[in-house]
């Protein structure tokens, strides 16, 4: 069976609380975007993975593919698999990649081995995989709350919006994106924002807050944006605690850009 996992952008991200656990709370847009990896999986004799494309760093075995085939087989017995991830998001970028791979492993599975899982026990086995996971089982739309896991119904139509991502040669981690972060609550919700104003309002009442702890130390990804409304987006952001940033247009775009990384679309 092949499939293809997506990326995700986000539209607006306030943190708003860090938990006594260690992570953050969030309120987000999670929008689905077809920049996407391409994922095998068949039956074998024995558990194997291996990957092309966009080299993986770390170990294998820790792997969110690898993660999320345990965890059904420790549940489910399930026999082992061949994996084959060929990497084509980038790393690193606030897209979503990895976590779309690991849920895209445990809705594959489900349906090669018949388990017959629901949605939301897929969303749980994939809430063990990390934050964004969940999200990439219904793959749809939503407001999300909570770690990024508590999803809630949006009203938002940007169908018909040309997209473009761009991701410069910066590898940023989770750690340095949350270093400067003050977590607080915004004055006006995300949710609220997206419903009831035009994308021409975004601009200046819809922010990611990474960005102010990002662009400081990282004047290139701040130029991607410059770039991105100099070149007509009505709409532009970085996305969540990577280095991409996109922009969405009203008209498809030739864009003229340096970068290697780039992806252009419809929504």
């Amino acid at each position: 069976m092949i499939s293809f996992p997506n990326a995700k952008i986000n539209i607006g991200l306030n943190i708003t609380d860090k938990r006594p656990d260690g992570y953050h709370n969030i309120a987000s847009c999670f929008y689905p975007v077809q920049w996407r990896d391409i994922l095998e999986i068949i039956p074998a004799q024995e558990l194997q993975f291996t990957s092309s494309g966009i080299s993986i760093p770390g170990n294998e075995e820790n792997n969110l593919c690898i993660e999320a085939y345990r965890i059904l087989e420790k549940e489910y017995k399930i026999p082992p698999v061949r994996m084959h991830l060929h990497k084509v998001i980038p790393i690193g970028a606030g897209l979503g990649g990895g976590s779309s791979d690991g849920a895209f492993v445990l809705k594959m599975l489900n349906e090669i081995y018949k388990l017959s899982l629901s949605i939301d026990k897929l969303e749980n086995f994939a809430s063990q995989l990390g934050s964004d996971c969940p999200f990439f089982i219904a793959n749809q739309p939503k407001y999300v709350t909570g770690t990024g896991n508590i999803f809630h119904k949006i009203d938002i139509n940007i169908s018909g919006k040309h997209l473009v991502i761009i991701k410069p040669d910066i590898h940023l981690s989770t750690a340095e994106a949350y270093a400067g972060i003050r977590p607080q609550h915004p004055s006006e919700n995300i949710k609220d924002l997206i419903e009831n104003n035009p994308i021409s309002a975004w601009r200046d009442s819809l922010f990611n807050d990474f960005e102010r702890s990002v662009f400081p130390n990282h004047p290139s990804i701040t130029k991607v944006k410059q770039e991105l409304y100099s070149q007509g987006a009505i709409y532009a952001s970085m996305t969540g605690s990577g280095a991409a940033v996109y922009g969405i247009f009203d008209e498809d775009v030739d864009i003229t850009t340096a970068y290697s990384q780039v992806w252009k679309g419809s929504l």
